[in-house]
């Protein structure tokens, strides 16, 4: 039929043609043949040649499964038999019982045949020439007897040689069976650990290739960080060169202002509403100056150039000191305000004491500025190494809001803890700043916790290492403000001091400040001005030198001054510059962080500079109520305030604590205006530090 299909219709022929043609890969011994001698295996899942289907027995004919003598018996034997013996006919006793059921009437049937045999010839052997009688039957009886039980001996025999034949080979093929379907186990075990090997694989290339692409977006992300971080090294260079130039240039007027005001409020000649008006513009500069050092000190810390001089701080004085300081800065506000150490605090530990105080004195006096009625409580604990504060007040609080933002620069909350719709506190916004800053920098924890309505908590965290009583025995200890007496003069033989500043106004303030003590001043206008006095012959006790000049600055006047003036001692040189982050840079003249001021200086700091490098004498005038400056009748008319306001400037004098006493003017001025003059007139005393001069 093929052929004769084949022979009408060419489209068959070229199909099978093509069937002929397409070759198919055998799953077993891997060799192409053509696909009429291919078969697919259900065993091997997938395309066998006949050779290997011949040879391979252990499928157990998969692709045929009622093909096997047992599987028709068994198909047959379920036609026949219930449905509730059906399980049993799987088990070994069933496949027994099988096998003896067929071989017992087979065995019987061989027996019965031969045995009619061997009896048919019995009787035809008793028909020959025998006795008769009951003899011949009786010998022919016992003869088929005879027969019987040999018979019955040999088919009991061969019945029990088949049933054990029969139960082995009912084991024979359970083993083979169970050996089968364990080689198939294992077959299907490595097939799936091929498989799972294969996955593996698969899974370990394309871990790796996304660990190439991983390692490749990594590198990408670091030279993007880098790319970035160069970026804001530059801007943080950038921010730091412009903030350096802008406190140049706010600090060079303001030191003309501020050095002014400061000589207008000494003048006894200047009239008291006069005074009162300088007084404001030494206020505004103050603020000024204020604004400008906290913003530094930000950048100083941002830039990593901030460094902590970590000497030993009489911890336990300190913080009563500044207890004791806000507690009447507290009683002037009419705020309660406890000082509650725990346990025994050492006497003196390793810190860095100007930034420990800037810390507590921004946390404290922020409590104190924005509670209007309640309280302030400093908390203070010392326990392993670690100083643990806590400022309480019961202010408005801060909203959950103004915490997250309480630590950024120039964020100021407002005075009813409204969440900002209240009316802004005054101040730049820098204090908690700062003050979070350097708790970092110190390697400390700050944190806070507010409720709107009910008040804040400040807690912060210092690690600072206890130094034994003996170390700080020898620390010397500046004598406070309050017990510094005038100076009008110095003994011994006048001293030179030379002033090198391009700002006529700076020279001209020092001047204005220097040459009433006694001093010999030359003034310079430029580097080349004071190596050309040097070059002279003129050998100065003292030099005041400013970096930014013009030429060559104030670094390189000084290298060439020590050429020029070879006893010149290092000690005897300070450095009087508007740019404040030339303080903390090494040099290579000998220019230590004492000698260095930053504009506007108080004119006290310049004085108490000379007299350490020049060891002074100075001459001091007897401590008296009245200000020496201020003419007598003038003095005369000035009237004097309450004596229960006294009381209150009169602890604040007592303290040396100068916040303190020009809150306490204030609030005489707000109370009594007829006080204006003679507050004027204190009011410069206490710029002066002047404070035994007081009237009080």
């Amino acid at each position: 039929v093929r052929w004769a299909r084949v022979a009408r219709d060419p489209a068959a022929a070229r199909a099978l043609a093509s069937a002929r043609l397409t070759l198919q890969r055998c799953v077993i011994c891997e060799r192409d043949y053509e696909a009429p001698d291919m078969a697919h295996c259900p065993a091997y899942q997938g395309a066998i040649c006949s050779l290997c289907c011949t040879l391979d027995a252990r499928c157990g004919d998969l692709c045929k499964p009622q093909a096997s003598l047992s599987r028709q018996w068994s198909g047959t034997l379920r036609w026949l038999l219930p449905r509730r013996v059906w399980p049993y006919l799987d088990t070994g006793l069933g496949h027994f019982l099988l096998i003896t059921g067929v071989v017992v009437p087979l065995l019987a049937a061989v027996f019965g045949v031969l045995y009619q045999q061997e009896l048919r010839a019995l009787a035809d052997g008793a028909l020959g020439p025998m006795p008769s009688g009951e003899v011949a039957q009786a010998v022919l009886r016992a003869q088929v007897a005879s027969l019987r039980s040999g018979f019955l001996k040999s088919y009991m025999a061969l019945l029990l040689i088949a049933g054990i034949v029969a139960w082995w080979l009912v084991l024979a093929h359970q083993s083979r069976r169970v050996a089968q379907e364990e080689s198939n186990r294992q077959t299907r075990l490595l097939q799936r650990e091929i498989e799972l090997h294969h996955a593996t694989d698969l899974a370990l290339q394309a871990a790796k290739q996304r660990a190439d692409e991983a390692r490749e977006v990594a590198e990408q992300a670091k030279h993007a960080a880098d790319v970035a971080r160069r970026a804001a090294d530059q801007a943080n260079q950038a921010k730091s060169r412009y903030i350096s130039a802008i406190s140049h240039e706010l600090r060079t007027p303001l030191n003309s202002i501020l050095g002014y005001a400061q000589l207008m409020g000494e003048d006894a000649a200047v009239p008291p509403h006069r005074r009162q008006a300088v007084a404001v513009i030494q206020r505004g500069g103050e603020h000024l100056l204020s604004l400008i050092e906290g913003t530094l000190d930000i950048a100083h810390i941002e830039a990593g150039k901030l460094t902590l001089q970590a000497k030993p701080m009489r911890f336990a004085e300190t913080m009563r000191e500044l207890a004791d300081m806000f507690e009447l800065e507290a009683s002037e506000k009419g705020l309660a305000f406890s000082y509650e150490p725990a346990g025994e605090l050492p006497e003196a530990v390793r810190a860095d004491e100007r930034r420990v105080r800037q810390i507590l004195i921004n946390l404290l006096g922020n409590a104190i500025k924005f509670t209007a009625a309640g309280r302030v409580v400093l908390r203070l604990r010392y326990a392993r190494e670690f100083a643990g504060l806590e400022i309480e007040d019961t202010g408005p609080g801060m909203s959950a809001r103004e915490i997250e933002r309480i630590f950024e620069p120039f964020a100021r909350g407002d005075a009813t803890g409204g969440g900002g719709g209240g009316p802004r506190a005054p101040g730049a916004g820098l204090g908690l700043t700062i003050a979070k800053m350097l708790t970092d920098l110190m390697g400390g924890e700050m944190s806070v916790r507010s409720t709107p309505g009910a008040g804040s908590v400040f807690r912060v965290r210092l690690f600072l290492p206890r130094i034994h009583a003996e170390a700080t025995s020898a620390t010397p200890v500046a004598a406070p403000a309050a017990a510094r007496r005038p100076r009008r003069g110095y003994a011994g033989a006048r001293r030179r001091v030379l002033v090198v500043d391009n700002e006529e106004a700076d020279r001209e303030l020092l001047v204005r400040v220097l040459e009433p003590l006694g001093f010999e001043l030359r003034t310079a206008a430029s580097g080349h001005d004071a190596l050309d006095l040097l070059a002279a012959g003129f050998r100065p006790d003292a030099m005041f030198v400013d970096l930014a000049m013009p030429g060559i600055d104030g670094w390189e006047t000084l290298r060439r001054a020590h050429r020029f003036a070879p006893g010149l001692a290092p000690a005897h040189v300070a450095v009087v510059s508007a740019n404040a982050f030339d303080k903390r840079l090494d040099n290579d003249v000998g220019i230590a962080p004492e000698d260095f001021f930053v504009k506007p200086v108080r004119h006290s700091e310049l004085v108490d500079w000379l007299g350490r490098r020049l060891a002074l004498q100075w001459s001091e005038t007897p401590v008296e109520a009245a200000d020496a400056t201020v003419p007598a009748p003038v003095a005369a008319r000035l009237v004097r305030p309450a004596p229960a306001q006294l009381a209150a400037l009169r602890e604040a004098v007592g303290l040396g604590y100068f916040r303190g006493v020009m809150n306490q003017l204030d609030a005489i001025d707000l109370a009594m205006p007829e006080c204006a003059a003679w507050t004027a007139t204190q009011r410069v005393l206490a710029r002066q530090f002047r404070f035994e001069a007081m009237d009080t």
